[in-house]
């Protein structure tokens, strides 16, 4: 037992020494902390000068933009000088049930007062009479002018931008024999 307990205690005596050559790392960086805190504090740069820019006053507001393209200037000048909106309280008339491009112009007459009133063709075959100021189409389509050969009309369509626009259309003699 001599033997076995003599080797345990060199052992323990070899751990102690090599343990008591270990510093504690908490040790070393509280010493390198206060050797930082130790020294002088470094000047500190005063903040650069700046030299004051000139003001710049814009003054081709009223001309053309080049970041908005020339068509969406165009429909922002036109909407800017007028506002439309539909009559929703107007009463629709036959016509305002079909979209224009299901209805055909087949052709025109004279009226008792001499003003001309145009034909036109429903889907469904019948043949309805418009004059100047009447409506047709889905959009609110108002006719202002009728010749023999074509209608010209009015549309109220949205711009996209929670308002109206106008749009000119034009509805053609059609002439074939349905």
């Amino acid at each position: 037992m001599n033997a076995v307990s003599l080797r345990h205690k060199t052992v323990i005596v070899a751990m102690m020494v090599m343990l008591a050559g270990c510093e504690s790392r908490v040790d070393n960086a509280a010493t390198k902390m206060q050797e930082i805190r130790n020294q002088p504090p470094l000047p500190v740069e005063p903040p650069p000068v700046f030299t004051p820019v000139p003001s710049y006053s814009y003054a081709s507001f009223t001309l053309k933009s080049p970041f908005v393209p020339t068509s969406i200037a165009n429909e922002l000048r036109v909407m800017a000088g007028k506002r439309v909106y539909p009559n929703m309280a107007r009463p629709l008339q036959p016509l305002e049930s079909y979209a224009l491009e299901e209805l055909f112009m087949k052709g025109t007459i004279r009226g008792a007062k001499g003003n001309i009133i145009a034909l036109i063709r429903t889907p469904e075959g019948q043949i309805e009479q418009v004059q100047k100021g009447s409506y047709m189409g889905k959009n609110h389509g108002r006719i202002i002018e009728i010749t023999p050969d074509q209608i010209a009309l009015n549309e109220i369509v949205p711009d996209g931008q929670d308002g109206f626009i106008e749009r000119p259309r034009n509805l053609v003699l059609h002439g074939d024999a349905k």
